[in-house]
């Protein structure tokens, strides 16, 4: 049976997810405004990828009988002044999704919450992933972001990444 507090921390999360779409979605408009549609389509797709996470966080939820709510998904209020901030604001952001990820886990494991962990398992890795990519992409771009040329690469291949849904079986 799902923890009541484990669900609680998981309905938290799905607007939490929906809200990381919406930040995602504010640094590829920065990008399009810039002509860097490389850029751009690396936080759309990020954006989709974020809107998923809170569906299968939602699947979950009904799945095990709890009615999810869902809360109003606040602006995102994000300093842009370099081509650079959108990957720093990134980083940082998955960072704190990882921490609440952590904290949802660390609640499933006091409670003996197993399927709930098993669940969250998919996601720690998912975060392993996701802050691997926001590194690589801060590192990529002091090394060669300043310089046109190098710009011009990264963003070229930004633009070759495509979507792929997530797989994840739902119990």
């Amino acid at each position: 049976m799902l923890n009541k507090k484990v669900a609680e921390l998981l309905n938290d999360q799905v607007n939490k997810e929906f809200y990381s779409a919406y930040l995602y979605l504010a640094l590829a408009n920065y990008y399009h405004d810039e002509n860097l549609d490389g850029f751009a389509n690396w936080y759309e797709i990020q954006a989709k990828e974020e809107m998923d996470h809170a569906m299968l966080m939602v699947k979950y939820l009904q799945n095990n009988d709890y009615s999810v709510t869902l809360e109003a998904i606040a602006k995102p209020e994000v300093k842009i002044e370099s081509f650079k901030d959108p990957l720093t604001i990134s980083l940082q952001h998955e960072r704190y999704v990882t921490a609440l990820i952590n904290n949802i886990y660390e609640a499933a494991l006091e409670t003996k919450d197993y399927r709930s962990q098993k669940f969250l398992d998919w996601f720690i890795d998912e975060q392993g992933e996701e802050e691997k990519n926001a590194t690589d992409m801060v590192k990529r771009f002091e090394l060669f972001g300043n310089d046109p040329k190098g710009l011009y690469a990264l963003d070229s291949e930004y633009k070759a990444r495509t979507y792929s849904a997530p797989s994840l079986q739902l119990d």
